[in-house]
């Protein structure tokens, strides 16, 4: 991609305070959210995220944990959320794994269709504020982007495709 920079394995909370930006993959949101409280590196987000000093990229199980609100039932709402962004997400709205698909769409910022790659995938059933909908799938909002924060529905790491990785990196 032509971009000059350092990626790094955030392990510790003390690994968060010199970085720009963090993606947050998908996998599953709960043992995410766990794992990023058990080991302090949960707090460090939340007070960077308050600083307005870092960008976050978040895909599929990401895009959940950057939401303000679940619709899900209420054991799922258990789920610690960094509430990053004005969003209300469902999670595995696209059904269970062998329901996975690809499909081509369309992003606002890019030219040409992106084939976005959907597993056991989160719906943005709404946003408000300054939370902006960038893309959507059958009339359902399934990418968003609000100050420093992407959220999206899909696995962009799963193509070749790099744009939405630079759209990312235009936002640090």
């Amino acid at each position: 991609m032509g971009i000059t920079g350092t990626s790094v394995n955030i392990r510790k909370p003390e690994d968060v305070n010199d970085i720009d930006a963090i993606i947050i993959p998908g996998g599953e949101s709960t043992t995410i959210a766990r794992i990023l409280i058990q080991s302090g590196i949960f707090i460090r987000l939340l007070n960077r995220i308050e600083e307005n000093n870092i960008a976050i990229l978040g895909t599929c199980a990401g895009c959940v944990l950057l939401a303000n609100k679940l619709t899900n039932p209420p054991a799922v709402q258990d789920i610690q959320l960094l509430q990053a962004m004005s969003m209300e997400v469902e999670r595995n709205a696209f059904g269970r794994q062998k329901e996975s698909f690809e499909h081509p769409i369309d992003i606002s910022g890019l030219d040409i269709a992106f084939n976005a790659v959907f597993i056991r995938a989160p719906i943005i059933r709404k946003t408000w504020q300054n939370c902006m909908p960038i893309s959507y799938f059958e009339n359902n909002i399934i990418a968003a982007k609000q100050d420093r924060f992407l959220a999206l529905s899909f696995h962009p790491e799963l193509t070749n495709d790099t744009r939405i990785h630079r759209l990312f990196i235009d936002m640090i």
